[in-house]
């Protein structure tokens, strides 16, 4: 208890918080701070909780994963290739500036752009001003989730984007893991202003005086981001009052707030999936389907989940979780050391192989741990595993560059659809569509690429839904990558904190709308 009430008291010091009281109206507690303010620099569930809470999109997801209208007050489908949005009026921008159509058409260029988010975008040939506030979104043909997309457009303030800095950079321009204008500045319409940002240290958050949404009953007028690692430290913060809301919960400390008082946890079935990739590049054992088919049936999915998630996760055969259109019953998770022995020696590495394997260490629940017993796993067949861990600000530029032989990544399907999942993590690498952004196995199988871009424009919902099964049978046949489980997100909250109405599945609680007794 010494060590962590001093863990406790580094992390909180560092933030200028005491163990008395929070620095703000309410603080919360996440394991890592967003990488960047540039909504559209990565495409991440930190970028996404910090874009709902200052910017806000076009549409959104409410916890019945029904449409909820925001910056559009509603829409239409004018024809099967044309969706038009109609935009609510007197919105201010956190400069002062008018959001109209023009900054919706700025954003959607800019977002097309994105490394990270054109992926999701190609399937929208162009959006176009009607009038100041009446847009039209144009589709590559029959595409079903418009609405799906148009909960990642953000709009941004056209106007303060626009134009260079004093050392002459385009004020608009992307730049990844980078210093850029966006990186560092922002202008929104959200709940929330960006008072102070200490990368690693602290966000501090202030509420909009401008907000549009006038019928909103949130409460809260400043809000700190803490980001404190460790699990343990942080559910400590918690019970000692440093803070209000914690982020996520390790399964290790369920019992523990269940037990404290005037401390609620808070979970839900999980649709993120955390995986391993092989990189067929720079190990060429991994281009055997034999050899990536011995790591998946020699990586036991379930105890992991069982063991080190203490339950709090369900393992996966697949990427699609239960009521997804891929999803496919008849794919099950596979452990069988026997069979992976065999494989191993049917493809003639009896006597195993070296593997690098890379995971961030404060990104998913356990991440690290998770890493430590898949690599033990892999030395029951011979294979050697040189493991690296690092916090995700380190990651996931190390992730772009697909620095080693085996890569932990999590996915949340960005438009709620199974095809999403293939769509980045296992579509043919494309620099110029998007597709494949995240694919660091470097898998490449042309049908898999029709079938996911035929779903995509297939209205009849039971044919799309075969397609997509199939793309995930043909993915569990080939080994493409390593599945492990579906993460269940979790929060835990003083009992005034009343975040029950404000989480989700996507795991970007909406912060503008709560309420705090």
């Amino acid at each position: 208890m010494k060590t962590m009430k001093s863990k406790l008291a580094v992390a909180l010091m560092a933030a200028g918080l005491s163990f008395s009281a929070a620095a703000a109206n309410i603080t919360v507690a996440y394991d890592a701070d967003p990488v960047s303010l540039d909504p559209q620099e990565q495409l991440s569930g930190g970028t996404m909780q910090l874009s709902h809470m200052v910017f806000d999109p076009l549409v959104r997801f409410t916890q019945d994963m029904e449409f909820e209208p925001r910056l559009a007050e509603s829409w239409e489908r004018v024809d099967n290739e044309t969706m038009r949005f109609k935009l609510r009026e007197g919105v201010k921008f956190h400069s002062g500036n008018d959001f109209t159509a023009d900054d919706v058409v700025w954003t959607f260029e800019r977002l097309k752009s994105s490394p990270d988010f054109k992926g999701i975008f190609g399937p929208l040939l162009s959006l176009t001003k009607v009038d100041d506030y009446t847009v039209e979104v144009k589709t590559d043909g029959t595409y079903p989730l418009v609405e799906n997309v148009a909960t990642y457009i953000f709009p941004m303030d056209s106007k303060f984007y626009s134009g260079t800095t004093a050392d002459g950079k385009d004020k608009g321009e992307i730049v990844k893991h980078g210093n850029s204008f966006a990186s560092t500045n922002q202008s929104g319409t959200g709940p929330f202003v960006v008072k102070t940002r200490e990368q690693g240290v602290k966000v501090e958050f202030e509420r909009f005086d401008g907000y549009w949404d006038t019928e909103s009953k949130g409460n809260v007028e400043n809000l700190t981001l803490v980001p404190i690692k460790e699990s343990a430290t942080r559910v400590a913060a918690l019970l000692s009052g440093g803070v209000d809301m914690i982020a996520p919960v390790s399964p290790n400390d369920y019992t523990r707030i269940e037990k404290a008082d005037d401390i609620a946890l808070y979970t839900m079935p999980g649709t993120r999936v955390i995986t391993f990739q092989m990189n067929q590049n720079s190990n060429p054992a991994l281009k055997d389907v034999r050899v990536r088919q011995a790591i998946v049936h020699a990586i036991n999915n379930e105890g992991i989940a069982k063991r080190i998630m203490k339950g709090a996760a369900t393992p996966a055969g697949q990427q699609s979780p239960v009521g997804y259109a891929g999803y496919n019953e008849d794919l099950k998770p596979r452990f069988d050391l026997k069979k992976a022995k065999e494989l191993m020696k049917e493809a003639g590495y009896e006597d195993g192989f070296t593997l690098t394997m890379m995971a961030p260490n404060n990104r998913y629940v356990n991440d690290d741990k998770i890493a430590q017993a898949s690599a033990a796993m892999l030395s029951k067949i011979g294979i050697k595993v040189d493991l690296k861990t690092m916090p995700k600000a380190q990651y996931w530029p190390e992730f772009d560059k697909c620095a080693a032989d085996m890569l932990m990544i999590g996915w949340h399907p960005d438009t709620e659809d199974s095809a999403n999942f293939t769509e980045f993590l296992a579509m043919t690498r494309d620099a110029e569509t998007g597709k494949g952004q995240y694919n660091c196995g470097y898998y490449s199988n042309a049908e898999i690429d029709k079938l996911v871009m035929d779903s995509n424009s297939e209205t009849d919902l039971a044919k799309r839904s075969a397609m997509l099964k199939q793309v995930e049978a043909t993915l569990y046949d080939e080994a493409a990558f390593v599945p492990l489980h579906w993460q269940d997100p979790s929060w835990a909250a003083k009992s005034n904190v009343e975040i029950g109405p404000i989480v989700n599945g996507m795991n970007f609680p909406y912060f503008g709308d709560l309420v705090v007794k």
